[in-house]
This record gives C-alpha cells, structure tokens and sequence, in this order.
C-alpha cells in the first residue's frame, strides 16, 4: 500500500550509506509542443531501467545553457519528434513535409555538435538520427515518398511491424547477436546520406536506413525506429548508451584529477597563417577550445626547424625572414610568448613539473616549450645556455635530414651517429637540465646518445618498427636499451608511422602504445600527437579527442595509475631527474 509518511520515506533512504550508488547522468532533449517543454515516459523509464539517471534538455538555443549543462551530462539521448525545418539543408520544403518543430532544431543541432566536439556519448531515435545526420555532415529525405514498406504504423507504438537486416560489424549486432530485427516506425523523413563521420549499419527491405553509426570510433548511434516503446527489446539500446556514459564519466574524473600532458605538437608551423589561438581554429589541431573540449592540460609547442639538402639555405625553407636557424626558433618562441601573454587569463608556459601541476591548479592550460631539430643551434655550443634561458625542456637532435649533430633515421650516415660537436651538445644539455630527444635520429645516432647522455633520453614522438616498418620508428631493442637508461618514448599519431597500407586510426596508436609496454614496461610510454605536424587519425584527430584515448585505455582495462602515467606521469618523471641534475650541477658550480 502506497506511503504517504515523508519520514518513512527518508529513514529508508537514509538507512545505508552510501545513500546512492553514482550513475551517469544522461540528458534527454524534450519535445516542445505550443508552450511546454515535454517528454513521453518512454524515453526516461528505459534510461533508468538501464541503470542511468535522466534529465530533460529544454529546447533553449542559449550558448551558455548548453555547455553547462554538456559539461554537466554524461550522455546525450535525442528523442524523436517532428519534421526538421528543410532550411537547415539549405532546401525549400517539399509538398509532403509535415509539421516542422522549429522551435527544437537550432538548439539541437548546436547541442549534437556541441557534444560530438567533446566526445559524449549520443544515441539518437527517429528524429534523433535525421538531426545528428544533418549536424555532423550528412542529409534526410523530407519526405521518403512511396516504398515497398510502411514506416508509419498505426496501432500500437510498441508492436513491431517490419524488419532491419544488420551489419554483422556494428554496435547494434553486437547487442543484439541478430541479423535481421523486427522494429516498430512511425516516420517519414528519413536519413538520405550518412556522411563522412557515419556509416550505414542497418536498412529496412526497401532500403531506408535505419541505423548509423560513428566512423571514427566514437560512442555515437542513431536508430529510426522507437526502441522506447519495444520494452526489453529496446532496452539493450539504451544500456549501452548508460554503459558509454559510464565510461565517459570516469574519464572526466580522471582528467580532472591527473595531469594530461601531449609532449610534441607543430601548431607553430602555422603561424604564418595568421591562426587564432583563442578561436576555434579550423586551420589548426591545437587552440584553446580544442583542449578544453578535449580535458587536454598541456601540449610541448615546438618550433620546428627543417633541415635544407644541399645548396639550399635555411631562409628558402621557411616564411618568415630571418637570417639563420636560431633566429628562426627565437622569433617562434617569441610568438608563442605572445599568444600566452594575450591569453594569460587562460594559458600559462611551464617549463617544470612543479609549473605544469601550479597552472592545472588554477585551471588553465599550459603550454611547453621544445626545439624540433637542433638546427637550431647554429652550431654553437652556448645557444643551448641561450634555449635554456628561454624554458626549452628538450631538443629533438634532428629532423629528416643529417644535420651538425649527428644522423638522422632518413639521413646518409655523414657522421656515423653522433657527431663530436654533437656529443658536446648532448653534454650541455645535460647540464642545464634539457632534455635530450631522439626522435627522428638515426639507429647508430641513437645508441650513441644512450652512450653519451648521463642522464635519461626520451623520444618525445616515435612508434614501434615490429608494427610498422618504417626508418622513422623504434626497433624492439631500442625500445629495451631506452627504458634501461630509464627513458621513455610517446606514441605519435602521425599515420605513416602507424601503418604502412590501409587507413590508420585510434585503434593502430593504442596497438603501438601496448606493444611499447609490453617491450618496455609501463614505466617507459606516453603519449606525443603530432598534431599540427600532420599526426592525427580518426578517433584522434586533434586535440578536442584527447580524451578519446582515454576512453581507449579504459576499454582496455587500464587503471587509474597506468592512465596517468601514460598521459605524462613517466615524462614527468624524467623531466625532474633531468632538471634535478640541472639544479644540483649549478650547485656544485
């Protein structure tokens, strides 16, 4: 018999502690009908079967309602509605449209990509699917006229009433383990074309589709028909979507609590295009927006120097006059001071541990400074003093190309490894606590290095030989002989590094990632993009997925340790011991 003694009700809620187990918090887009924002019970009543805990979304195109309330949600659910005004196709409406809903379509569409940018977990049902089709690149059909198959059913909402033949490799058959579903519809607008971020994973016998799904291996999943209605038939739907959200929010807290660092960025290449650090730059892989999207607390910026081939002079290689390679990477660092000094409300430099964990702190981003070719040098031995001076945490000895330092990886063996000057320069960054990066450095270089350097080497971005064959990348036993030296080498996401044919993705970087552990230990690896410098894959794109390796590493059953030294713990760790020796040398001196 029903209770109606509020006490009671609060003695049993009380009775245990914790009072809840947590669970995702899963925001529902509600329907707008005359001046009510509203949602069927349907669409609730199957999120907390599920194990999640629903909010509604009211249809409010406010720019600051909707991040706070995505920064808030741990998935998205678009429920089902009417018509989407054909204008947002850039279409004139079609005789057969019917009522359109305008009052829901802006501020879903910003919503979808709002949270697609920030790698939240969507599952969208019947409008739902036509609107994330229209946000992320894709089109509808205003109207799909006649076919061999009725999608507007009458009767009952829950009783099945045509058939969708499955794709074996998709998320829906994985729930299901079906070929063929038996579905309920109740629509006549449909997707028309997936785009480039989706792909088709269910149709209808006429060949309407019925679902799609991410193609960069996202948590995002749309279905036309309404498995709100379909009871336990449905559920498995919205238990994955809980389950994805789940996922996400330990993520979040993860990056909240943990330094998340990316140790080689090229974002400095496009200067010269006159980029905007503080927009969403479509030009650029890392800005402010993108590593906050993606919980990203800090890139190494590097300034990248090209190596000339012979009878080229260094000024033909770059788009800013300068009159040599120093003067070069002085003018990027002094750009890169501007950017920050324009934005130091969001955005500080670090040049240590003790600088990087201070600027999370505060909640702002934080930029590293790093040299890519030391070129840079100019051949002069006290231009490491002056790079020190300036808060340059590693050198990348050099590029592609032998340079006065020693050989590269796609170098001629000038001088056979390390140079003499070479080892003069690995010595003084030793001395004045900058690390030393073998990345792009020749075999024979490389090992020399090991030899020269007293302390730890890093190799800020290079993958693994054993899975991808190229000069660039790191044999087994150099992966053994650097985590010896107590080293550690990031995973990049520059796909010619990843793979040799087919399309690289996320899922190729985790596999470098795995294999480098399981050479070297998770002690030894970590995580540098590339961004910028062409790296970059889908699942991984730029700097707004970070968190989507995240999610990766969860998937793979990594603990909350191993994610965090993964993402800068152990690079940190060799940044200390570098500059402790640093500090410990001047002492002596």
């Amino acid at each position: 018999m029903e209770s109606f003694d509020l006490e009671a009700h609060l003695s049993t809620l009380y009775a245990s502690y914790p009072e809840a187990p947590q669970q995702p918090l899963i925001g529902i887009t509600a329907n707008f009908r005359g001046e009510e924002a509203c949602l069927r019970e349907k669409y609730y009543d199957q999120v907390v079967k599920a194990g999640g805990s629903p909010v509604l979304i009211p249809p409010v195109a406010d720019k600051n309602v909707l991040l706070n309330i995505l920064e808030r949600i741990d998935g998205l659910l678009l429920s089902g509605g009417a018509d989407i005004n054909p204008l947002w196709l850039h279409e004139e409406p079609v005789p057969q449209m019917g009522e359109i809903n305008a009052a829901r379509d802006l501020p879903e569409l910003l919503l979808i990509r709002l949270a697609f940018n920030r790698q939240i977990p969507i599952l969208g049902i019947c409008r739902g699917i036509q609107a994330m089709a229209i946000a992320l690149g894709g089109s509808i059909a205003q109207d799909i006229g006649q076919t061999s198959v009725k999608h507007s059913q009458e009767g009952g909402r829950g009783e099945p009433t045509h058939s969708v033949t499955i794709d074996e490799n998709s998320t829906v058959y994985t729930l299901y383990q079906e070929k063929k579903l038996f579905v309920n519809s109740v629509h006549h607008q449909a997707v028309s074309k997936a785009g480039n971020r989706f792909r088709v994973t269910a149709k209808a016998s006429d060949g309407i589709i019925e679902a799609i799904e991410s193609t960069e291996h996202k948590a995002v999943l749309g279905v036309q028909w309404h498995p709100e209605w379909l009871g336990k038939d449905g559920l498995p739907l919205f238990q994955w979507l809980v389950s994805q959200a789940e996922n996400f929010h330990t993520a979040k807290r993860l990056h909240r609590h943990m330094l998340t660092l990316d140790t080689h960025c090229d974002t400095p290449m496009f200067f010269p295009e006159g980029i905007d650090f503080m927009k969403r730059d479509p030009k650029i892989l890392v800005d402010l927006h993108k590593m906050t999207e993606g919980r990203l607390d800090a890139t190494t910026m590097v300034a990248y120097l090209p190596q000339p081939k012979a009878g080229e002079s260094f000024a033909s290689k770059v788009a800013f006059p300068v009159s040599s390679p120093t003067e070069y990477a002085d003018l990027i660092f002094d750009k890169i001071e501007t950017i920050v000094r324009e934005n130091s409300r969001y955005l500080g430099l670090a040049r240590s541990p003790e600088q990087l964990y201070k600027l999370k702190r505060q909640g702002r981003k934080a930029i590293v400074l790093g040299i890519e070719n030391g070129l840079a040098l100019g051949g002069d031995l006290s231009n490491v003093a002056h790079f020190a001076q300036r808060g340059i945490t590693y050198i990348t000895l050099c590029h592609n190309g032998d340079n006065d330092i020693c050989d590269s990886a796609r170098g001629n063996g000038t001088h056979g490894g390390v140079s003499d000057f070479g080892a003069k320069v690995i010595a003084e960054m030793n001395r004045l606590g900058i690390m030393v990066d073998l990345s792009h450095g020749g075999e024979k270089s490389f090992y020399d290095a090991l030899d020269i350097s007293r302390m730890p080497i890093v190799c800020s971005h290079s993958n693994c030989k054993e899975l991808c064959d190229v000069p660039r990348n790191l044999t087994d036993d150099q992966l053994r002989a650097l985590a010896r030296k107590g080293g550690v080498a990031h995973t990049t996401l520059y796909k010619g590094f990843l793979r040799k044919e087919g399309q690289a993705s996320i899922l190729d970087a985790v596999a470098h990632l795995e294999h480098a552990i399981k050479i070297m230990g998770i002690e030894h690896v970590g995580i540098g993009t590339d961004f910028d410098g062409d790296g970059g894959v889908p699942g991984m794109a730029d700097a707004s997925e970070a968190i989507a390796f995240t999610l990766q590493l969860l998937r793979h059953r990594y603990n909350e340790e191993d994610i965090a030294r993964i993402w800068g713990k152990n690079w940190l760790r060799v940044m200390t011991e570098v500059q402790a020796a640093c500090e410990n040398q001047t002492l002596r001196t």
